[in-house]
């Protein structure tokens, strides 16, 4: 077990790097299961998701070879088992797209329920729709979600009942090797959607329209290998850019799509932060007083989910009333209870914040509640005066490579230690 200490107060300063997309990455691997032949994934990022995803992809029989820290090969044609082991996949949420990659090769697969950060009941009944309108019979039973179909899975039209980017990406991988064409209604317009459709498409499938409300997928009966490289990771990027603003802070952030960082780039500049855009970069420098925002998490291109808690840590120490809005997750405020430790005043009431700000923030002994929740309290001790800690580290690891040293690169006095 170990812990972060942070000696908070200290403004960040210099460059940065961002790794490969976390979200586009957890399923880019799975769908490795549907090519014949090796692919090569470059700009992997370094994190716990990524390791547990290999880890299940080798217990189902792929070879896997690393060519330095971000770079891979995967040979899953040795792949025969289509059942993830359950120790592994109850780790993370994203396991449960191995469900479309194994039915649509193999005809069948049985995958422990999900598991990963806890926001309440996140159902997969969208999942099941879309796998069952291509032909699949689904069940759920003692915790294990089992699909199969009767030979090659058969394209038609899907409408999700809502915009969900797991289910999207599930049909996504589940039509790729359908019969006849695919097309998704109302599908989810994530940048890691656009990705994984751009890697299978690399690989030879026919996927139109991703990033759009409607995706076309003309099924192939084989896909070949090749060499993809990852986008940059949207959601480390937007951490870094509150950081940077939370700490008054002047930093350049490299590898980055600025198109992906549009919302969040608009609320720090109403917020006070200056913020200047460059082909494949973005930087943030001191402009004025931090001052409160309302603002309400929407699927893409609306504000990102994901940096919800970073962005309530940094709204706690501007002036005046924020409300921030939760518009995807039932219970993503459960880090909130940390936050107040560092003399945050924070009202939830559902899901709705209200933060008042406060000048006189300190250090306090934290713990990461989950992932985006716990880089939260990363930005909440590297802008407050005094000594702050942060234990439970395991959800921080899941998403983000070398986030010590990179801070430290940066001028924050941030260590891991032992507990």
């Amino acid at each position: 077990m170990e812990k972060l200490v942070i000696q908070g107060g200290k403004q960040l300063k210099g460059e940065v790097t961002i790794s490969g997309a976390k979200n586009a990455v957890v399923a880019i691997i799975p769908a490795a299961i549907l090519i014949n032949g090796k692919c090569r994934i470059e700009n992997l990022p370094c994190i716990e998701d990524v390791n547990v995803t290999l880890e299940i992809l080798k217990v189902l029989g792929a070879k896997i070879t690393y060519l330095g820290h971000d770079t891979i090969e995967i040979d899953a044609s040795t792949v025969t088992c289509s059942e993830p082991p359950q120790d592994l996949a109850s780790k993370m949420r994203a396991s449960y797209y191995f469900i479309g990659a194994l039915l649509s090769r193999f005809h069948n697969a049985t995958v422990p329920l999900p598991g990963g950060c806890d926001f309440g009941f996140r159902p997969i009944d969208q999942h099941i729709k879309a796998l069952e309108s291509l032909g699949a019979a689904c069940t759920i039973k003692n915790s294990m979600i089992h699909a199969v179909s009767q030979g090659r899975l058969k394209g038609g039209p899907i409408y999700l009942d809502v915009v969900t980017v797991g289910a999207t990406i599930n049909t996504i991988l589940a039509a790729t090797l359908a019969e006849g064409v695919t097309v998704i209604e109302n599908a989810a317009k994530e940048p890691h959607i656009v990705d994984l459709a751009n890697f299978l498409n690399s690989m030879g499938a026919n996927i139109k329209g991703a990033g759009t409300d409607t995706i076309k997928i003309a099924g192939v009966p084989a896909l070949s290998g090749g060499t993809y490289s990852v986008i940059p990771d949207q959601i480390e990027a937007g951490t870094f850019m509150v950081a940077a603003a939370a700490t008054y802070g002047d930093v350049l952030i490299k590898n980055v799509i600025p198109k992906h960082l549009d919302s969040i780039t608009a609320k720090l500049e109403e917020i006070g932060a200056g913020v200047e855009e460059f082909d494949d970069s973005i930087h943030i420098f001191p402009n004025k007083p931090l001052s409160c925002a309302n603002i309400k998490t929407l699927p893409y291109p609306g504000f990102p989910t994901d940096m919800q808690p970073q962005v309530v840590a940094l709204l706690s120490a501007a002036e005046g009333t924020s409300i921030v809005t939760e518009g995807v997750w039932d219970n993503r405020f459960q880090y909130v209870d940390e936050l107040v430790k560092i003399g945050a005043d924070i009202t939830v009431d559902g899901n709705v914040a209200i933060i008042r700000g406060q000048k006189n923030l300190h250090g306090a002994n934290l713990s990461a509640t989950d992932l985006r929740g716990g880089v939260g309290m990363v930005v909440a001790g590297l802008m407050t005066k005094g000594t702050s800690t942060i234990d439970n580290l395991i959800h921080i690891d899941r998403g983000y490579e070398f986030l010590e040293k990179k801070l430290s690169a940066l001028g924050a006095d941030i260590k891991r230690v032992n507990l």
